[in-house]
């Protein structure tokens, strides 16, 4: 799916945006700076054990906050209280503190308490301890300090969150885009399909039929003529056939791969091959094909393969024991007859919807077949009865 971020259509979002992690990382660094700082400065001054000590405690609470984002701003604001006490500038612990309340806000906390808990301790170790040393400007600039750090982290945050959902809406909107027109294309095919199913097909059957009375009015003597219409006629079955390979192209979805779209069409000769695949996955087919000997039109092959595939396929689906096929040649016409018996219980998910039954009928008197269906005593049979020149039974 293609992302916003790099959709030409829209501005590209800040590095920040992309890789959040980095305010975390600017944010501790800075903390470090300022409280490698602190610890230089109270060395060279010389400064007791309880003010190093104090300075520590603010740079525990900032490591503490890596991982436990509400201890470590607890132990980083409570720090100014020691600091305070020990008579020292709070000003980097003050730092410290408004950097992890930043980093806290960043993440996803709740930005009013804890701005809360850092404005109490910075006004607490003012009030009580320090006794507002520096007038009330110190004692403003440590709540407005404490504000700001929470402001900042919590816009931050918000900002961050209107923009990934705005590349999930350009996300959404480009799916949806690829969708419809996908969807275009497939109806668009769809209704080609139907127009040359019903047009092309029918002027072409229409031509055989002129064809066939042309041919049984010739003198007996116009044996020229004759093999001519013979010509014409099977051109015009080479033309259903091809007709039938472009609907089934047509027809294809995105999900089937091109090998599969080129695939030959299905004939008489693959019936050994269908049965032996249904056997590989466990249904017991016992067959019976004596295929003709003379010219079977394309069309009505096709026609028996698919029959016979999607009686079979019923019969794994919802029947039990073994399956009967029967396709042999009575009386100048093509037979074929699938008879299983009906299961209780089902190996496909559901009972099915019944339009396989509809599309076999369908396809059967397409090739101007006879199909019948019977169901009784538990036994489903599926008879199909077909001339192979494909003429009307």
């Amino acid at each position: 799916m293609v992302k916003a971020q790099n959709n030409q259509d829209g501005p590209v979002a800040p590095l920040w945006v992309r890789r959040p992690e980095a305010l975390h990382l600017v944010a501790y660094s800075v903390a470090a700076l300022v409280f490698t700082g602190q610890i230089v400065a109270v060395m060279l001054r010389g400064s007791d054990w309880l003010t190093v000590l104090s300075v520590l405690l603010a740079g525990g609470g900032v490591a503490l906050s890596w991982r436990r984002p509400w201890a470590g701003l607890v132990v980083a604001s409570a720090a100014s209280f020691a600091v305070t006490a020990v008579g020292h500038d709070p000003l980097s612990v003050w730092m410290m503190a408004v950097l992890v309340l930043f980093s806290v806000t960043v993440r996803g906390k709740q930005p009013l308490a804890a701005t809360g808990i850092v404005a109490a301790f910075f006004l607490g170790a003012f009030m009580t301890l320090g006794g507002f040393r520096g007038g009330a400007i110190v004692g403003a600039a440590a709540l407005f300090s404490a504000i700001a750090g929470g402001a900042t982290g919590a816009a931050l945050r918000i900002h961050r969150e209107h923009w990934r959902t705005l590349e999930e809406r350009a996300e959404s909107a480009i799916a949806t885009r690829e969708i419809e027109a996908t969807r275009r294309v497939t109806e668009e095919r769809l209704r080609i399909a139907r127009d040359l199913h019903d047009v092309i097909g029918h002027q072409v059957a229409m031509l055989s039929l002129h064809l066939g009375a042309a041919e049984i009015g010739l003198p007996e003597d116009a044996e020229s003529s004759r093999q001519a219409l013979v010509s014409a006629r099977s051109s015009a079955r080479t033309v259903v056939v091809e007709t039938q390979r472009i609907l089934a192209l047509l027809r294809l979805g995105d999900d089937i791969s091109d090998d599969e779209a080129l695939r030959p069409t299905p004939a008489l000769g693959g019936l050994e091959g269908l049965v032996a695949s249904f056997a590989s996955i466990g249904l017991d087919v016992q067959p019976s094909i004596a295929l003709p000997a003379g010219f079977v039109e394309p069309s009505v092959g096709v026609t028996v393969y698919r029959v016979v595939q999607e009686a079979l396929t019923n019969a794994y689906r919802h029947g039990e024991g073994a399956a009967t096929v029967e396709v042999r040649e009575r009386d100048g016409r093509i037979c074929l007859t699938v008879e299983n018996r009906v299961s209780h219980s089902l190996r496909g998910s559901d009972s099915g919807s019944g339009l396989g039954l509809v599309g076999m009928r369908e396809r059967v008197e397409s090739s101007n077949g006879r199909l019948t269906i019977d169901s009784d005593d538990r036994r489903f049979r599926v008879h199909a009865e077909f001339s192979p020149l494909g003429a009307v039974v």
